[in-house]
């Protein structure tokens, strides 16, 4: 073949291809993709994830909320293999169950959130927002007996405990930061322990067969039952603060996600959390709906 024409040859190819890797132009629009969102198997994390599909989708992303995905390693092994991209968790769960870390003698919030912070970082997964509540374990008590006994926190219980039955989830019941912990650091037991599921705990002290019971903060049965959550004033029980959590290689590439999450940071307390989980299991509305209604109103999404 001639040089001249093999040569023409040779840039009639080089033309083609470099409008074949042609960069796009900035008026293009990046597909951003689908973000797969995580959910436990409770109400609270049905709404919560909607809370952040909204917020991403507001952001140009589309999603896909996995409600009811599964439970704690379901959701956090995902998160590390790429078949979830962001979910809500809680530091106690992040600190004790994840990280395995020992039970500290004192709890102290700032320390299991940093923790925990630190402990996901090492594990290729962040923190991008702490929403602003916590659902914890604590005791609670019937609202008229607490007031009529003067008890506001547990401390309080130390001279009626002798003679009170206390009824609990069996986990509370047997694990080191639980019951045990209360007992240790209070210095005082319950005449009885009786460990069973939650629906029935909380059914337990509605009928009167049980005094106290290890309630979970955010539960919309603290208010349907009138019951008085009692203040932890020894931090005997560890925090369980809710956080959003995503992998970081996902992060890395969609800051526009992270922006957006941020966004949810402090924006609900214990009090708003438990009123959103009763429109959930009282008015039987669509966790979806749940969490939007929520945005609109704190003005973080337009109506």
């Amino acid at each position: 073949m001639n040089w001249k024409i093999l040569l023409a040859t040779f840039v009639a190819l080089a033309v083609i291809l470099s409008g074949c890797t042609e960069p796009a132009s900035d008026d293009t629009e990046v597909e951003k993709g689908t973000v797969v969102i995580g959910s436990k198997l409770f109400q609270e994390s049905y709404i919560l994830a909607h809370m952040v599909g909204i917020m991403l989708e507001e952001a140009g992303y589309e999603v896909d909320v996995k409600e009811g995905l599964g439970g704690t390693f379901v959701n956090y092994e995902g998160l590390k293999q790429g078949s979830v991209d962001v979910y809500v968790e809680y530091t106690g769960t992040v600190y004790s169950q994840i990280l395995e870390e020992p039970a500290l003698e004192v709890w102290d919030p700032e320390v299991v959130y940093q923790k925990a912070e630190e402990g996901l970082k090492e594990d290729g997964v962040l923190v991008i927002s702490d929403l602003g509540f916590e659902d914890a374990y604590a005791l609670a008590v019937k609202k008229q007996w607490a007031e009529e006994n003067n008890v506001v926190v547990i401390s309080d219980l130390e001279t009626y405990a002798p003679g009170l039955i206390i009824g609990t989830d069996p986990e509370f019941a047997l694990r080191e930061d639980g019951l045990p912990r209360i007992s240790t650091l209070y210095g005082f037991e319950f005449k009885e322990v009786k460990p069973t599921v939650a629906t029935l705990m909380y059914e337990a002290i509605k009928l009167d067969e049980v005094d106290v019971i290890s309630a979970y903060t955010t539960d919309t049965r603290n208010e349907l039952f009138d019951l008085t959550i009692l203040e932890d004033d020894m931090n005997a029980l560890p925090p369980y603060d809710a956080i959003v959590v995503m992998s970081a290689e996902f992060a890395e590439v969609n800051p526009d996600a992270v922006t957006a999450l941020e966004k949810l940071d402090g924006q609900i307390d214990t009090e708003t959390m438990r009123g959103l989980n009763y429109q959930f299991d009282v008015d039987k509305r669509e966790a979806e709906d749940i969490a939007r209604d929520f945005l609109i109103e704190t003005g973080l999404i337009e109506g």
